[in-house]
């Protein structure tokens, strides 16, 4: 049961290497209020799996009365390296930079917009490769149908979503 402090601050505290998850559990286990930001991973190639990830790898944040809470069982906790620190007290975070995370972890939560068929699109197959096409159809929700023109023949090809953007209009691109 974790009960949040209606005057406690919030803290910054440093986790193992890829412990995040075991030392919010451990520390929520105690009462404490814990905020970890995460984000949606996708899948890429073979060794990773899709699902969620830490916004801030080896960190979390956990909320304290700084009167009333006793420090050591944090720092004892499982999972837990230390409590970030200047000198000798850890530092607050304020309560609107907390706020700042959730309202901006909430926009990446929002579907990314659509293209429409027939419209121009730049794929970008690495920095230094870009190319334009015509997005033709969504191809599940990862995927996506494009037009791509390639030694004067023009290609159907399946290309994923993230390699998509707005393509810019020539007479742009030749100003910047």
């Amino acid at each position: 049961m974790t009960l949040a402090h209606p005057t406690g601050h919030w803290y910054l505290v440093q986790t193992k290497p890829n412990q995040e998850a075991r030392a919010e559990e451990n520390l929520s286990r105690q009462g404490y209020v814990c905020f970890r930001p995460q984000r949606e991973r996708k899948a890429s190639g073979r060794s990773r799996a899709a699902g969620s990830e830490s916004l801030f790898p080896g960190y979390l944040f956990i909320q304290l009365n700084d009167v009333n809470d006793n420090w050591y069982p944090i720092r004892s906790t499982r999972g837990v390296n230390r409590i970030v620190s200047f000198g000798t007290q850890p530092t607050a975070v304020s309560e609107g930079i907390i706020d700042d995370i959730r309202q901006r972890l909430a926009t990446l939560a929002e579907p990314a917009p659509t293209h429409q068929p027939g419209e121009t699109v730049r794929v970008q197959y690495s920095q230094a490769l870009e190319m334009d096409a015509v997005f033709l159809s969504a191809d599940g929700n990862e995927r996506a149908i494009i037009l791509l023109r390639i030694l004067q023949r023009e290609q159907r090809v399946s290309v994923s979503l993230d390699q998509l953007s707005a393509a810019t209009p020539v007479n742009q691109r030749l100003r910047a």
